[in-house]
Formats: structure tokens, sequence, C-alpha cells
């Protein structure tokens, strides 16, 4: 038996603003569904953040529905749960709920176990870090039932485990079930499998589909496992999918022209124009010089971003010229200014990407919760 576990899809994301890069992850999860119904696989798990935000445009809704009509038409059954990102703070419907109802796919983030061709299924919507405590019970529920499963066993999270990342960690790999044989997990966007003694089965990341705003402009791959349950262990397959290349590059001011004919040279005849950021380093720079010797690049690339590494920073520069958005160094960043790690994450983890996605309603509502959870504890 043969199952794809993809997650993060992020669908609707329009990164720069550019039509191209909504394109692109349209392109990442059609490639997906395609590759899972070619290699016919018996059904699909995403591991949540289907939508890049709770209240999706009509395209991205569209995108979802026809892959998931694809997989029925192939006898390929799916489910799912929520992340964050599908997850409204101002208590509406969201909207991956419409594809339960109309039996497109099977929404199991509630923790109720299911069984499937003989397959046990449990997943869990994200939960947020203070609630954590709250769920011990329901994970010892669910491992007594996988517990008594003869078969294979399969939990579904959306949840950062602190020993894949520190800053991201939501839960301990000692705070989950012991006794299923495969987490499928989604949150965080690189690729990671881990085996642990205490746990009967990997933990494993297939990683976002596409690169998003949060993970800077870097060289990675994208993609999703196949997981072949036919034995008594899980065998994970990733699988690579053909994304937009993203290029860094350093080089010293006086070395700047020799570079650009070197990036010329290597991102000529990509089948999709890259993504290329430079970094500068120097003191003695001219920031016309500069903006005429990236210009060559502009029929080339889909965008083209430009940094100085240095502290004589120019203003005048109509490219990017700030660091990248890193989430692990925005963390950092943000608990040396606030004093407090429990502060930094809920201005990163979950006020920002609210924020960043014009939610103005759902920040102020995620404010207004934060602000009455605080003078309750004040009271205590």
């Amino acid at each position: 038996m043969l199952f794809s576990h993809i997650s993060d899809t992020h669908l609707g994301l329009v990164q720069y603003g550019a039509e191209e890069r909504a394109q692109d992850v349209y392109d990442s999860f059609n490639q997906s569904i395609d590759t899972s119904i070619k290699d016919h696989v018996d059904f699909v798990i995403f591991a949540g953040d289907i939508f890049h935000v709770p209240n999706p445009n009509g395209t991205a809704i569209v995108q979802m529905g026809n892959g998931l009509k694809r997989l029925k038409q192939n006898n390929i059954d799916s489910f799912f749960i929520l992340g964050e990102h599908d997850i409204s703070r101002i208590r509406t419907t969201p909207i991956p709920y419409v594809y339960h109802n109309l039996e497109f796919s099977k929404y199991i983030g509630q923790g109720n176990p299911i069984e499937y061709k003989g397959v046990l299924i449990a997943g869990f919507d994200k939960i947020r870090k203070p609630e954590i405590p709250h769920y011990e019970e329901k994970f010892s529920a669910i491992d007594k039932a996988a517990q008594e499963h003869s078969g294979h066993k399969i939990l579904v999270l959306h949840q950062g485990v602190t020993e894949f990342n520190k800053f991201a960690g939501e839960i301990q790999s000692t705070d989950l079930p012991k006794n299923f044989t495969y987490y499928a997990m989604g949150h965080l966007h690189d690729k990671d499998i881990k085996q642990f003694n205490h746990l009967n089965g990997p933990i494993a990341y297939p990683g976002s589909i596409e690169s998003t705003t949060s993970e800077g402009i870097k060289e990675t791959h994208k993609g999703f496992f196949e997981v072949d349950i036919s034995g008594s262990e899980a065998s994970t397959n990733w699988i690579e999918l053909e994304t937009r290349p993203q290029f860094s590059f350093k080089t010293d001011y006086e070395e700047l022209s020799k570079t650009i004919d070197e990036i010329a040279q290597k991102i000529t005849g990509s089948r999709k124009k890259p993504i290329v950021e430079v970094k500068i380093q120097g003191e003695k720079i001219e920031t016309d010089h500069i903006q005429v010797q990236i210009a060559r690049l502009n029929s080339l690339v889909l965008r083209c971003f430009w940094r100085i590494s240095t502290k004589q920073v120019s203003d005048s520069s109509v490219f990017l010229d700030r660091p990248n958005v890193i989430d692990d160094e925005m963390f950092r960043l943000s608990v040396d200014a606030l004093g407090s790690e429990e502060s930094a994450k809920f201005a990163i983890k979950e006020l920002l990407p609210i924020l960043v996605s014009g939610e103005i309603k759902e920040a102020s509502q995620i404010i207004y919760e934060n602000f009455e959870k605080f003078k309750k504890e004040k009271k205590s």
C-alpha cells in the first residue's frame, strides 16, 4: 500500500505581488497530484496549511477542488487537517470544510481515529503551544487505539517538534503518542525525517511545496513523500518537485561586474526565470553603479534583489535593500527586543503571519484574545 504525504501547499500565496509566483505554487501542487495519480497511490494526506490565508481567493479554492476531483476520478481518497493559515481567528467556518461536505476529501482534524483499508488514521488541527497540555488526554486515547490496532497507524499533525527546530518547536517528540508507525507532519518548510527509539515510526516533514517569503532566497529543493506501508515498517521516498530556481550570491563591490557575468551564465536557459539575490560587500559603494550592473540581469530573472553588507546602506536603491526575512533570526531578534520568549512567539508565530496577509480583523481579534488572557493571568 502506498500513500502520498503532502504539506504546506499554501495555495493562494502571491509572493512579491507577482502572479507568476502564485502560478508557481499551483504548478507545484498540480505536480504533486499528477505524480500521486501516476504512481497509483492508495490515498493522499494533506498535513495542513492548505491555503495561505483563511479566506483564500477563488482561484486557490478552485485549484484545490480540481486537484481533489482528479484524485477522486482516479479512485484515490484523501484526508486533511488544518494548519494555522487555514484557521480563521474570527470564528468563521474554514474553507477546506467545503471539500469534506462535498465528499471530495475527508476531514480528520478532531482527533477521532478512522480505519481506512486496514490503516488507522488520526489527525489534529494546529494546536497552539498553550493548549498542548490539554491534549494529553486526547493523545493518550488515540495512542491506546493505535496500540490495539494490528495494522499500520498514521498520526497527522501540523506542529513544530523541538528536536527538528528549537525556535519553531511547540512540542517534543516525547509528547507524541508512542504507537504510531508513521507521523505525517506539517508546519516546518524544510524536508526532514527522524526516527526516535521511543516512537514506533518516523516523524516526517515533507516541507512546503514551494518557497515562501519567510524562507528567504536560497537554493533549495521542494517536494513531498510517497510512503510505502506494504511491509511492517513505513518506507519513505521523497519526490522532488520542479520549482522556480532561486539563487543567492555574495560578491565584493569591486568584483560586481564579473559576478554579474557569472550569474548570467549560470541562470541562462532555466525553464523558469529564477529569483536572484546579490549580497554586495564593500565600503566605498556607488548605488548607481550597482543598479546598472543589476539591470543587466533584468531580462533573465523574475526578480533580482540586492543588498549591501556594510553599515553604509544607501536608501536610494529602488531594489530590496534589507536582510532576508528568516523565521529563526526574526524570532531571536524579537526575544532580544521584547525580553520574553512568550511575547516573541506571539508576535512572530501568530500575529505577524496574519498582518502580512492583510487580515486586519483577525489581527485585532488575536490581539484582543491575547490581552484578555493576559488580564486573567495577572488577576490569578
